[in-house]
């Protein structure tokens, strides 16, 4: 006879959802970016890795935040058509990411937050709702469209993934995923 038991982990993640990292990274020395799309659970446990790269023609003829936006845009859009699931919320760097990506280049369905530290400079458009997060050290999010409610599904992941202080940490295991699936370049170690 088995013993009766109820898996929470499982629970956790179905009440909550998963929250997608979107990570870009520029090469060295030319027009070439990486991204990947890292979902986790609640509790940071990996459920998809998805990576992609793009290469821009011409980047010496591009202004530099406009080539690392079109990059981006070409990323993000890559990484969402090859993604086999819809996570409840994406997060970004406000470093890596402009908010222009989701109000100009790219409308997506999910709740989006771009993340930076607490006393990190960044400027709020009036299409993003700034707060405060995060257990350990403060971070700044900015709600695109606005913050989700308190009872919402997508406030129930972030306070979960805060509470664990995992809000930056995923982005790192974002970064050593492109790292271990792009290896070398033309000789040159990426990172």
């Amino acid at each position: 006879m088995a013993v009766a038991y109820r898996n929470l982990v499982d629970d956790f993640e179905s009440a909550r959802g998963a929250a997608a990292f979107l990570k870009v990274v520029a090469e060295e020395g030319g027009g070439g970016y990486r991204g990947a799309l890292f979902l986790v659970n609640a509790l940071g446990e990996p459920l998809e890795f998805t990576y992609s790269r793009v290469e821009i023609k011409q980047p010496l003829l591009w202004r530099s935040d406009g080539l690392r936006r079109n990059a981006a845009r070409q990323l993000a859009a890559a990484l969402f058509d090859a993604c086999p699931r819809v996570p409840a919320l994406l997060l970004c760097l406000a470093g890596e990411v402009d908010v222009e990506l989701f109000t100009e280049d790219v409308e997506v369905s999910v709740k989006v937050a771009r993340i930076a530290p607490e006393d990190a400079l960044v400027g709020v458009t009036a299409a993003e709702e700034r707060e405060l997060a995060g257990s350990e050290a403060p971070l700044q999010l900015f709600w695109v469209g606005g913050a989700p409610a308190q009872e919402s599904r997508e406030r129930g992941l972030i306070d979960a993934l805060a509470r664990r202080g995992l809000l930056l940490e995923p982005f790192e295991r974002a970064e050593v995923g492109i790292r271990e699936v792009y290896g070398q370049v033309d000789g040159r170690r990426l990172g």
